[in-house]
């Protein structure tokens, strides 16, 4: 994703691309950071897989904001969702809905986060060159509350688009594939196994209960 973003330009003749780079950089760093200190404080001990989460979160969030907001705000947005990702992870795990990646913390919330923040934190400086539209400005650059009232709208189309259209393909494959849910001594051997004929994690051996 750090050369993603700033390769989302198509051209490194456009200036922008240096913002984008440093931002999608800053934010990915600011969201390993809060991450690894908050799993240290919350549990006492250094999570690694939660500071790569951390990571994630981190260039999830900035994705929508990367060309649109400066390099503090940045930091700002990936200490944000580096937490964000820690806290939906521990509420995913007490409210037993199975998510053992993050995938939903990670890229859902995120996601989520990332456009809102542009109706927070674009500074007013970067727009389309091409047509007559107004250059982006957030609430904290007094732009009002118009561009972060947009971002929560297309969140909440994202959100209700995503659920229906995913609820929807699961219901239709239950019935066309008798099921989609794996027996339980499948799930404990791993659907690595299973479906690919080897295992992912070859030195990891399951807990006996």
């Amino acid at each position: 994703m750090v050369w993603f973003y700033p390769g989302s330009t198509l051209s490194a003749h456009e200036l922008r691309i240096s913002v984008i780079a440093v931002n999608t950089n800053l934010a990915a760093a600011a969201g390993a950071l809060s991450a690894l200190i908050f799993m240290k404080m919350r549990h006492g001990m250094w999570d690694v897989g939660m500071t790569l989460n951390g990571v994630l979160a981190g260039l999830v969030a900035i994705t929508a904001p990367c060309a649109w907001v400066e390099a503090w705000a940045a930091v700002i947005i990936g200490l944000v969702a580096g937490i964000l990702v820690c806290l939906r992870v521990i509420l995913l795990d007490k409210l037993h809905i199975d998510d053992p990646v993050g995938a939903f913390p990670v890229h859902g919330i995120n996601g989520i986060w990332g456009l809102i923040s542009v109706g927070l934190f674009a500074d007013g400086t970067y727009g389309n060159y091409t047509t007559s539209a107004p250059y982006v400005t957030g609430l904290f650059y007094g732009g009002g509350f118009g561009q972060l009232i947009a971002q929560i709208i297309s969140a909440i189309v994202c959100f209700v688009w995503a659920f229906v259209m995913g609820w929807l393909t699961f219901y239709i494959a239950k019935f066309i594939f008798n099921g989609i849910r794996v027996s339980p001594e499948e799930e404990k051997e791993g659907l690595d196994l299973l479906e690919h004929g080897t295992p992912a994690y070859p030195y990891f051996q399951p807990i006996q209960h």
